[in-house]
Parts: C-alpha cells; structure tokens; sequence
C-alpha cells in the first residue's frame, strides 16, 4: 500500500516562490504516475501536473506552465512542485497523488493513492 505525505506550503507574497514535496513510502509497482492536484474553496479539485516516475515525462495545466515545474527522485521516492511567479489565484490546498495509468493522467478519477494536503497561499 502507498503512503503519501504533502509538505512545504506556507504564505508568500505575489511572485514569490515555494516548493513543495511529496514523499511517497511502500510504493506499488502499478503506480507509475504521480500528481499534484489543488482545491480552492468553493471550487472543484483540479489537475496541476503530473510525472512519469520511469520517463520523467511530465505534464501542466495551461495557466501554470512555465511557472511551476514538477520533478521526481526516483530514489528518494519523492515528487517535488516548484512553483515560481505565485499568483494570489494559486492559493488552494495542494495535494499528491498517485495512478496507475502508464503515462498521463489529469483526472482526479484516476488516481488511486492521495496525502492530506498542504495549504499554499499567496498574499496580494
């Protein structure tokens, strides 16, 4: 059974930055693919980015791209989000999550193992 644990949230200003990790124990040989996910309040969970733990192959929401980056070490079994230019329309709690589609997936359907979340927001 995998077991994930969201940390590095915190408050910062606009244009600032965070990262966040995702520490992931007893991984499954059929998660291949990890994610991190945000829900606003008031607002459905929506896909951010995902990574192929065996590629690196990665994939973005559209208004998050080219300010945030996903990555993993393999190793250490965790999946970071560096999140740069933070806009206030970031802010939501964050959470990891892991599926067992080969390469892609941005739905939260799809997605069998989930952390509890870590709350990023970003003053104006």
């Amino acid at each position: 059974q995998v077991e994930l644990l969201e940390s590095g949230g915190g408050l910062v200003q606009a244009g600032g930055s965070l990262r966040l990790s995702c520490a992931a124990s007893g991984r499954a040989r059929s998660t291949y693919v990890m994610g991190w996910f945000r829900q606003a309040p008031g607002k459905e969970r929506e896909f951010v980015a995902s990574i192929s733990w065996s590629t690196g192959m990665s994939y973005y929401l559209d208004s998050v791209k080219g300010r945030f980056t996903i990555s993993r070490d393999n190793a250490k079994s965790t999946v970071y989000l560096q999140m740069n230019s933070l806009k206030p329309e970031d802010t939501a709690v964050y959470y990891c999550a892991g599926s067992p589609m080969r390469q892609y997936s941005r739905l939260s359907s799809e997605y069998d193992y989930w952390g509890q979340g870590t709350q990023v927001t970003v003053s104006s």
